[in-house]
């Protein structure tokens, strides 16, 4: 019998919910795909709250799928609708006096975030390397580990953290000028991705990405924080210098693919660290390889060793090497961060965490 939708959609209707019905007929699985053998699909719940309790559901249904004749692979992912949404209604809009990129506040030199043990930069210097989806998913994984994180979007033009980390409600304020950030996946995080309407582009010149920045810093209830993550975007510009001028950091992990042309971006973001006197922890080559689901054949698509090169030529560690991988998009676009599955790119990612964890950086 070949593999269809129907065939699955089957299987599903036997796995029952703990309250009443099932999978397929609560209308809780979304993005079925079916590419050769391998399946993929999401299991939405009403809420989070409901979400937290079906991880046997998420399992059976994983086992159930991997049961069928022809499936080499399954990869299931647990979201929910509106994830990250509290149990009280917010209010749907910041404060009216609230306002978000305004011109830079003066500053007498690099100051702590009150609260904040460590400040840790996800740079590159390239843009699509895929450091935005490093930055969410070693979020959630210190997270896991128990430590108490923070996520800075300071991708302020092209923010992608409110949508990679399931965050459809704008933040609060009480008072118009202190944000109380979201929180996802135990993640407390600030983007104007979350602020901004959806298609609305935000056209901002250099002072008022400035300001934005150090207010998401400063003017955020980040409340007490092992370890705060910031999503800078790519290139050596305003925001950046802001960042290494305005918060004392611990430093930056630079992203990149093995390919010479990011590597020749990523070197000009390590020069830019040095100038401004922040340390480069390590590096993470992302893309590193593809593994075909069908075949298990392993490719190299963008070159093979350049970041480790990289790393030793300016004595850094090479801190992970995480595979393109179609889980990380599909969890991305979900918002639920792949490292949240025991896959083995979420267990990559874990590692990573563990690894900046062990170092005391979180």
């Amino acid at each position: 019998m070949s593999l269809n939708r129907d065939r699955i959609i089957s299987v599903l209707s036997t796995i029952a919910m703990p309250d009443n019905g099932d999978l397929a007929s609560r209308d809780m699985i979304r993005a079925l795909t079916i590419d050769g053998g391998h399946v993929s699909f999401l299991i939405e719940a009403p809420s989070p709250d409901v979400a937290a309790k079906l991880e046997p559901q998420r399992r059976a249904a994983e086992s159930a799928v991997a049961a069928l004749d022809g499936v080499e692979k399954v990869t299931v992912i647990l979201t929910a609708h509106g994830a990250g949404t509290p149990s009280a209604a917010p209010a749907e809009k910041p404060a009216p006096s609230l306002r978000v990129g305004g011109h830079p506040t003066k500053q007498q030199g690099v100051q702590p975030i009150p609260g904040v043990k460590s400040v840790i930069a996800i740079a590159s210097g390239k843009g699509g390397v895929g450091k935005s989806t490093v930055s969410s998913n070693l979020a959630v994984a210190l997270a896991a580990a128990g430590r108490k994180v923070g996520l800075l979007d300071a991708d302020i033009l092209g923010p992608s953290q409110a949508l990679m980390m399931g965050i459809t409600e704008k933040p609060t304020s009480s008072d118009g000028k202190i944000l109380d950030p979201n929180e996802a996946h135990g993640v407390k995080v600030i983007s104007v991705g979350s602020i901004v309407d959806q298609d609305q582009a935000v056209v901002w010149r250099g002072p008022m990405l400035m300001g934005t920045l150090q207010q998401f810093a400063f003017q955020v209830n980040w409340g007490e924080l092992d370890v705060l993550i910031v999503d800078l975007p790519p290139g050596t510009g305003d925001v950046q210098l802001t960042l290494a001028q305005k918060v004392a950091m611990t430093g930056a992990l630079v992203v990149s693919t093995p390919q010479d042309v990011a590597l020749l971006d990523a070197h000009k973001a390590i020069d830019m660290f040095a100038k401004v006197s922040v340390p480069v922890l390590g590096m993470i080559e992302n893309m590193s390889s593809y593994i075909c689901p069908k075949c298990g054949h392993e490719a190299h698509l963008f070159g093979e060793g350049g970041v480790a090169a990289e790393a030793e030529k300016i004595g850094a560690p090479l801190l992970a090497q995480l595979p393109l991988s179609l889980d990380v998009r599909l969890a991305g676009d979900a918002g639920t961060p792949v490292a949240l599955t025991d896959s083995a790119t979420g267990q990559a990612y874990r590692d990573l965490a563990a690894q900046v964890v062990a170092n005391g950086w979180a």
